[in-house]
């Protein structure tokens, strides 16, 4: 399918795909230039103003849970997911490890390495409760430093015998993990504090492997840092999002036909129905379609069968949160952020006039 084999009842179609929808044919995308300035289409005014952004905004959330939410943002120009996400990577702030002591490690694994896997793990300390630490601090104190120490040592299971293979029955401790880790209160923490809102995210992330004779006797300081610093700051395991996919049929499609159709696409996008003892496609539901445009691989289908656009100002957002604060916190957080970096813009504007 080209642009030319696309057909528009009249002008004002044409130009109404073109301000709403991407386009995807077989080989190129269309109306993929930026609408979002006056003038662009004829007898529409595009001029941004604030009314009209209040307006369109709508905000859907379409399921969420204690690490997952995905919702929609409808309304808007890409550059402000795009902003969001960005945010939310790299400057919402969070609390790592940063400061590891090895006191003694006479694992297998080098301090280096250990100490990276350390700054890795994720934890659940809300970072709104603490400061930045001072540059050049390095002791810390109560507002700006979590303490954890972490001591273990692997020894023989006294109960062990010689048919035992199974290091679950010949060691103890031998696996060491995030639930030997303990939080040391500095000052007044414990009062203000609740102990099982601070630690480790999950208690069974294994950190190490020992063998008899093997220790660890660790100290460790969490710090407030952001993305920007270093990965093991971003609140997020992810964040992205995509344009909603668009799938229309152009013609009534039956048999197997249908049945191939159908498989062009990904599960649920769409489905048969029954039409009068024959099998007929049918679009289902097109959110979850990946544009794979699969369909235009076969011949008797690509042509006046089906038409794949994407919606410009609908956008599906997903954020993965890695348990230091709920997905919704974290997209309020960011959008809190972009505000403040607006107004930071706008008085350097008014400052430089």
């Amino acid at each position: 399918m080209s642009k030319s084999k696309i057909k528009y009842s009249s002008s004002k179609q044409f130009i109404e795909e073109s301000r709403n929808e991407l386009v995807l044919t077989e080989f190129e995308i269309l109306n993929a230039e930026a609408t979002n300035f006056p003038g662009n289409h004829y007898g529409y005014d595009d001029t941004w103003t604030l009314e009209k952004f209040k307006k369109k905004l709508k905000i859907n959330i379409i399921r969420i849970d204690n690490l997952e939410m995905e919702f929609d943002i409808i309304g808007v120009d890409p550059a402000v997911p795009n902003a969001l996400r960005r945010i939310l990577l790299s400057d919402i702030p969070t609390m790592a490890f940063d400061r590891v002591f090895m006191f003694n490690n006479t694992s297998i694994i080098q301090d280096e390495v250990l100490a990276h896997r350390l700054g890795l793990i994720p934890l659940k300390a809300d970072p709104r409760l603490f400061e930045f630490r001072r540059e050049g601090d390095e002791e810390g104190t109560p507002e700006d430093t979590l303490e954890f120490e972490l001591k273990v040592k692997c020894s023989w299971n006294p109960a062990r015998t010689k048919d035992h293979t199974n290091p679950e029955d010949l060691y103890r401790d031998f696996r060491v993990l995030t639930s030997h880790m303990k939080w040391i209160p500095l000052g007044g923490q414990k009062d203000l504090l609740n102990p099982d809102a601070v630690g480790p995210v999950d208690d069974d992330i294994l950190i190490a492997k020992m063998r008899p004779g093997h220790e660890l006797d660790i100290k460790l300081h969490a710090l407030k840092g952001t993305g920007r610093d270093h990965a093991k700051f971003s609140p997020v395991a992810t964040a992205f999002y995509r344009l909603l996919p668009q799938v229309k049929l152009l013609r009534e499609v039956e048999g197997e036909a249908a049945e191939r159709l159908q498989k062009c696409f990904s599960p649920g996008v769409i489905d048969l129905v029954d039409g009068g003892g024959k099998k007929v496609a049918k679009v289902n539901d097109a959110r979850y379609d990946i544009c794979s445009r699969n369909v235009f691989r076969h011949e008797d289908l690509k042509e006046d069968t089906v038409k794949l656009t994407r919606a410009r100002d609908h956008f599906i957002f997903y954020i993965e949160s890695t348990g230091a604060l709920p997905p919704e916190v974290l997209f309020v957080e960011a959008a809190k952020i972009l505000s403040q970096k607006c107004r930071v813009f706008l008085d350097e504007l008014k400052s430089g006039l």
